[in-house]
C-alpha cells in the first residue's frame, strides 16, 4: 500500500488528481489518499481521509507528515494576482509555509534515522521566467521572475532541490502551464480570463477579455495537470538527475486562436458573448509571462499534454460542462 498526501487537495487540480488516483491508483487498490485543504466541496473527489486546515498551521502540517506518507503532492498556494496585490499573504503562504513544510519533512527524516525519504511533487509555474524571451523557452533558459508569485515559486523550487540534494526527501518541481479550461467560478489569478472566455460563453454567460487578442500563452487542461502529477509521483527521478525542475508540455496559442477554436466548436452566438474590456493591470502582468516552450526533457521523461486548443475545449465539455 502507498500512502499519499495531497496538500491543497480541495482545489480544482487536487480534486482532479484525487479522481485520477481513484480511477488508476498510483501503485495498487489499497493506496490511501489523504486530502488536506481549507475546505472541500460536497460530493467531491473520493479520498481515504479529508483534513480541513490551513497550510500555514505548522502543527497541523507536522501531524500529517508524522504519518510518513510515501508520496506528497504539494499544490497549495496563493494565486498569481492575489500574491501580487497582497505581498504579505503571498510570501506567508507561498514562501514561509513551504519552508516550514520542508523542515517538517526533514525532521521526520532525521527522526527515522534517515530511512524516511518521501517523494515530494511541487506544482511550480511558468511564472518563474521573465522577459525578454526567445521564441521558445528551452530547458536551459534562466529563471528571472518578474512577479512576487513567480519569485515565490522559483525560491520554492530551489529549496526543494536543495533538500533533495541533501537526501531529506526525493523532490520534483513541475512547472505547470496555465490550466485551461478551469471549471467553476473565476479565481483571483491574473490568468483567470484565459478560462473565462471559454467557460462562461459555453455556459451562456458573458465573458470579459481584459487583454488584446494577439496575446500568446502556454496552456494545458486540468486532465493533463492530473496526468502530469500522477506521472511525477511514479517516475524514476534518477533519470531527472540533479536539476529537479521541469518545464512541462502544453499548447501555445493566441487569444484569437482560442476564440476561433471556440467558434469552430460552439458557433458564432457563443463567441459573441466575449466582450473586450481592457484592464491595464492584468495586461501588464500577462505581458511579462512566457508564450511558448520546447520542453524536451519532460517529453523524453514521458510527460504528455494536448496537441491543440480544440482538445482543451473538448476536455472541458466532456468533463466539466454542466449537462442540460
Amino acid at each position: 500500500m502507498t500512502s499519499i498526501l495531497i496538500i491543497g487537495g480541495g482545489g480544482m487540480v487536487g480534486q482532479k488528481l484525487s479522481h485520477a488516483l481513484a480511477a488508476t491508483p498510483l501503485t495498487g487498490p489499497d493506496d490511501a489518499v489523504t486530502l488536506f485543504d481549507l475546505g472541500f466541496a460536497e460530493n467531491g473527489a473520493p479520498a481515504t481521509t479529508r483534513v480541513t486546515g490551513n497550510v500555514t498551521d505548522d502543527a497541523l502540517v507536522a501531524s500529517l507528515v508524522a504519518k510518513r506518507p510515501d508520496v506528497i503532492f504539494h499544490l497549495a498556494s496563493i494565486v498569481s494576482g492575489e500574491a501580487e496585490t497582497d505581498f504579505d499573504l503571498g510570501w506567508t503562504v507561498n514562501g514561509r509555509a513551504f519552508w516550514n513544510f520542508l523542515e517538517t519533512v526533514r525532521a521526520e527524516h532525521m527522526a527515522s534515522g534517515g530511512i524516511y525519504r518521501p517523494r515530494v511533487v511541487f506544482t511550480s509555474s511558468i511564472a518563474v521566467f521573465g522577459a525578454p524571451y526567445p521564441d521558445k523557452i528551452d530547458d536551459t533558459f534562466l529563471c528571472a521572475p518578474q512577479t512576487s508569485y513567480g519569485a515565490q515559486k522559483a525560491i520554492s523550487e530551489l529549496m526543494l532541490s536543495d533538500f533533495s540534494r541533501k537526501g531529506f526527501l526525493d523532490g520534483l518541481s513541475i512547472r505547470l502551464p496555465t490550466i485551461c479550461v478551469r471549471p467553476g467560478k473565476p479565481n483571483k489569478a491574473a490568468s483567470s480570463f484565459f478560462s473565462g472566455i471559454i467557460r462562461e460563453p459555453l455556459n451562456g454567460h458573458e465573458a470579459i477579455l481584459p487583454v488584446t487578442s494577439d496575446v500568446r500563452h502556454w496552456h494545458a487542461s486540468p486532465r493533463a495537470a492530473a496526468r502530469f502529477l500522477r506521472h511525477a509521483g511514479t517516475i524514476d527521478l534518477e533519470q531527472v538527475g540533479s536539476r529537479r525542475a521541469l518545464n512541462l508540455p502544453g499548447v501555445s496559442c493566441t487569444v484569437e486562436e482560442q476564440i476561433e477554436a471556440l467558434r469552430e466548436i460552439a458557433g458564432n452566438d457563443v463567441v459573441a458573448l466575449i466582450k473586450h474590456q481592457p484592464d491595464a493591470a492584468v495586461a501588464k502582468i500577462v505581458a511579462g509571462w512566457p508564450r511558448d516552450f520546447a520542453p524536451e526533457r519532460a517529453k523524453a521523461l514521458g510527460f504528455r499534454a494536448e496537441s491543440n486548443f480544440h482538445d482543451i475545449i473538448n476536455t472541458y465539455i466532456e468533463e466539466d460542462l454542466p449537462k442540460s
